[in-house]
């Protein structure tokens, strides 16, 4: 049982992606994008011998003897909430009354954002991920999670009832946008988009049928109830990395199932402390900080959670959600039956952050040192909560091409992909992207209906969103997407998937070097079925990660 526990583990991606084939035919440009290069065959997979990409500002040589200097620089982004000995917010703090450290360095702190300088204005209101970021890209936001399937059926009943009562004390236009999902072991679901809206929240809450967890009561299910809670996180992350503000991330639920892993194979600790770090770099990546309310009250139940979580963890095991909270920044709450007012602490801490940037002095990429970060307040009795720093094993460069094209210029082998295997992480992104409503805006994507044919759709993938290679001797510089297709019945049951691998090179006439910021146009057809009423489009670029997504309604959908 503790070796199946340990595979479930490290099986993550298997909860979302299943089988899922990368084709190496690719759509036709579309006549209405002149400009856009026309896609090519995919390259073959490269060989193992090939030269990975160096970013320590030597010289590198390639297969055609063509030298290229390439450094890379580590930016850190702190959002930090100051509290004084009552726990009350202090907004009132300037630059230099902030000292920041690195692995025990004095760091500068290049720039600095007060409390609220991105908040909405009255004047705009947002109901929609695309119009969050079109109208605020910069604004905080809320992620509400119900945690369905490490939580009692009586916690989740207590848990919603306190969430709207929260909401029932905030104004009818929400000051935050907030969006709200629920999880259990079979489905991801957005409950609600971003939104202002306090009623259109309170009324998809209500709305919402909670199935009973019955595999909170089977030890069998442990491994499966990890895997969701790591895989929650990381979708999540990967979902919301496109908009650049400052996310708070509420988990309502116990997080962690318990599991001692003191009686675990001997390298089941470590494997799995790759899934946390590589857990807290994406969280750190996409401005989310974490807090996880436990929902259980004052007492915990051994019987009802396992002995673990009575000694070891309020919220299971001896990997602790708690500490998964503190590393991003964020808070543990529980021990309390007022969860409404822990709730309202959660989204007040989220709007009420400094932000505080600055580029490391100590440039080592030691993959074995973990970047401790520390923030002090030269006022006494005050506290500076942020995150605990960060890992560097687990944080390979995936620039953002929307913030940086010019950092954003991939090694054009190490952007491909291989059609026939692809890595676990691939299927899992791909996978996790398609299998929910969640808008995911890494990637800028929109689609239009091809004139005349009701099954075929241009994807436009908007050019700040690619990672364009630089040209060799040999080679003209190029892009590499995965594209993927999926309809869905009116049951949201899944029927057909198609995915292709396609790689585009730019025309003579642009630049070798620098940035290059150029759109895609694909025409990609859709089998017909009659069955189908909605289809999903996932882009991935390959170069960064990054993903975007678009929705349609296909069939009498469309035009009812």
């Amino acid at each position: 049982m503790r070796r199946s526990i340990v595979c479930g583990l490290l099986m993550v991606v298997s909860v979302f992606a299943g089988e899922c084939r990368l084709s190496g035919q690719e759509p036709q440009a579309s006549p209405a994008a002149s400009s856009a290069p026309a896609p090519v065959a995919p390259a073959q997979t490269p060989p193992a011998t090939s030269v990975p990409p160096q970013f320590n500002g030597e010289p590198v040589k390639d297969a055609n003897g063509v030298y290229t200097i390439r450094k890379s620089s580590r930016i850190v982004v702190l959002d930090v909430v100051v509290t004084d000995a009552k726990g009350n917010i202090v907004p009132d703090l300037k630059r230099e009354d902030f000292s920041v450290t690195e692995a025990k360095e004095p760091q500068e702190i290049q720039n600095f954002e007060p409390v609220g300088a991105h908040a909405l204005s009255p004047d705009v209101t947002i109901n929609s991920t695309a119009e969050l970021d079109q109208l605020a890209p910069r604004a905080p936001v809320n992620i509400v999670l119900l945690d369905e399937f490490n939580t009692r059926f009586e916690d989740m009943a207590f848990a919603r009832y306190s969430l709207k009562k929260f909401l029932e004390k905030q104004p009818d236009k929400l000051t935050t946008p907030t969006m709200l999902i629920a999880v259990n072991l079979q489905n991801f679901t957005v409950l609600h988009d971003y939104t202002q809206d306090k009623q259109a929240i309170i009324d998809a809450l209500d709305h919402h049928f909670v199935a009973y967890p019955w595999q909170v009561h089977q030890y069998s299910w442990v491994a499966e109830r990890y895997g969701t809670a790591f895989g929650t996180l990381m979708r999540v992350a990967e979902a919301t990395i496109g908009h650049p503000g400052h996310k708070n991330m509420i988990w309502i639920g116990r997080g962690f199932p318990a599991f001692n892993f003191a009686n675990a194979p001997v390298d089941a600790q470590q494997r799995v402390n790759t899934i946390v770090q590589r857990c807290v770099n994406m969280l750190r990546d996409a401005r989310i900080t974490l807090y996880s309310i436990d929902p259980a009250g004052l007492m915990v139940n051994p019987a009802e959670y396992g002995s673990a979580a009575a000694f070891n963890d309020p919220f299971g095991g001896n990997y602790e959600f708690n500490k998964l909270a503190a590393a991003t920044g964020g808070r543990a709450l529980y021990g309390r039956n007022d969860v409404d007012a822990e709730i309202g602490t959660s989204a007040r801490d989220g709007s009420s952050t400094y932000t505080l940037t600055y580029r490391p002095t100590n440039t080592s990429m030691d993959p074995e040192k973990f970047r401790k970060i520390q923030v002090t307040v030269n006022r006494p009795g005050l506290t500076a909560t942020t995150r605990k720093g960060y890992y560097l094993q687990y944080h390979a460069p995936r620039p953002d091409p929307m913030a940086n094209p010019q950092t954003a210029q991939a090694d054009p082998q190490a952007a491909q992909v291989n059609r026939q295997n692809p890595p676990k992480r691939v299927l899992f992104d791909l996978g996790a992207a398609e299998s929910s409503t969640m808008v995911y805006d890494g990637v800028p994507v929109t689609l239009k209906p091809v004139d005349g044919k009701p099954d075929s759709f241009t994807v436009h993938v908007e050019g700040r969103g690619l990672a364009w290679s630089y040209a060799t001797a040999t080679e003209p510089r190029q892009t590499e997407v995965i594209v993927m297709a999926s309809t869905f019945d009116k049951k949201n049951k899944e029927l057909k998937r198609i995915a292709r691998n396609i790689r585009v090179k730019a025309p003579a006439d642009v630049a070798p070097t620098g940035p290059l910021d150029r759109s895609l146009d694909l025409v990609f057809d859709l089998d017909h079925d009659a069955k189908a009423v909605r289809a999903r489009f996932v882009v991935r670029v390959s170069a960064t990660g990054r993903i975007g997504t678009a929705d349609t309604v296909l069939g009498a959908a469309a035009g009812s």
